[in-house]
């Protein structure tokens, strides 16, 4: 290798050589490893850039932001109706639970009364939702560890129920059902026995993931005892949803906090746990919690089937405006806590609208959950995360 010139002849920026090991020494140089953002471990336009010491990680660096959208800057220049289209996507997979946060958030705001019968269809629509979420989930999470049966009864499953939820909101993801003081509209004649035959259909096979996944000899391998995240690391960084409660964390805002119809559900709702913190316990809460809110849904039917007819929203004046101040709202989403800090002017629109999305804190946990695992752990540990991109950067 030539040596860096030296005296008056050397640019002032010129530094002294590197020199690199070969052969033996290489051993001991860590390797600087990007994945994403554009790879089928990450989930999408996630990119994690990973120290390495051979096999092993040393420190991990989730990088986030290439498809940001700046949401929250948009709900200052979207009246109260308008922002709604917004709010639903960020999470593409829960679309229908974050139009939800929105709109308590407006309603706290006015100090609003949703008319009972809508206070039960949300609650139905919103498990019908998490089901959907915790499905896709289910199915792709063994994908990545080379399982690829699951999938296809995942998308079955799905499919019978995105039916119906597209039946009564016109939308396949993106649902724009919630408005304001309600629903859009009431349910089509007929609906709620299709939502019924769809819950039980759904039921009936969810044996596939009990047995096919949880009983595989292989897919318990490459995850019990796997990426443990401790409780102390969940408080710490505010992760939340089945992922904190996989280690152990006692808190569901369905219960803790009851909103919607969840107050009257305390006989059906179960808050799902475990202490051991791994991979496997993350999946087996996903997947009991799944049950739950098939039972969930089952009530809200019946609970329908008792009240009397009525409306599902209020009549809002032409022009919406919240008085001035601010409120927060925040849900049990599918994939954790979802919160909205609104601040109001006393305008048509937004003043400010902050979102905290149950992703963006979650993903932040691989910087302490990623070092000391091997190469081959990270998409085990990665896909028991749960997240959606678009939740993180939204």
């Amino acid at each position: 290798m030539t040596a860096a010139p030296t005296g008056d002849a050397a640019p002032a920026a010129r530094t002294a050589p590197l020199t690199v090991g070969i052969g033996g020494a290489a051993e001991q140089t860590d390797m600087v490893l990007n994945i994403g953002p554009q790879h089928p471990s990450t989930h999408g336009v996630l990119r994690l850039r990973m120290v390495l010491d051979g096999e092993r990680i040393v420190s991990a660096e989730p990088v986030i932001g290439y498809m940001h959208r700046g949401a929250e800057k948009l709900f200052e220049a979207r009246d109260y109706r308008q922002i709604i289209v917004l709010a639903n996507r960020h999470d593409w997979l829960s679309a229908f639970s974050n139009e939800l946060g929105v709109v308590l958030a407006v309603e706290r705001m006015l100090g609003m009364e949703v008319p009972e019968r809508a206070v039960w269809l949300r609650t139905l629509l919103a498990e019908m939702n998490r089901v959907l979420n915790h499905l896709m989930f289910l199915g792709s999470y063994p994908l990545e560890l080379g399982g690829i049966t699951p999938i296809f009864y995942a998308f079955r499953e799905r499919e019978d129920l995105q039916a119906v939820m597209e039946e009564v909101s016109g939308g396949r993801m993106h649902y724009m059902f919630n408005r304001v003081g309600g629903l859009k509209e009431e349910l089509p004649a007929g609906w709620t026995d299709r939502a019924r035959a769809a819950l039980r259909a759904t039921r009936a096979r969810m044996d596939v993931f009990d047995r096919l996944v949880l009983g595989n000899e292989i897919f318990r391998g490459r995850t019990r005892g796997v990426g443990v995240l401790p409780q102390g690391t969940v408080h710490a960084y505010g992760v939340s949803g089945p992922i904190g409660r996989g280690s152990g964390v006692d808190f569901d805002l369905r219960r803790d906090e009851p909103y919607l119809a969840y107050g009257e559900l305390g006989g059906t709702l179960r808050v799902v746990t475990r202490e051991e913190g791994d991979c496997l316990a993350r999946f087996e809460v996903l997947l009991e919690q799944t049950h739950n809110s098939l039972d969930l849904a089952d009530a809200c039917l019946d609970r329908l089937a008792e009240l009397p007819p009525g409306p599902v929203n209020q009549r809002l004046p032409k022009v919406l405006k919240a008085p001035e101040g601010e409120t927060y709202a925040w849900t049990e989403n599918p994939l954790g806590l979802n919160g909205y800090y609104l601040v109001s002017k006393g305008e048509k629109t937004p003043y400010r609208l902050k979102l905290r999305s149950a992703s963006y804190n979650n993903i932040q946990v691989l910087t302490e959950l990623l070092p000391g695992t091997l190469v081959a752990d990270m998409v085990a540990i990665l896909g028991s995360m749960f997240f959606v991109v678009g939740d993180i950067d939204k």
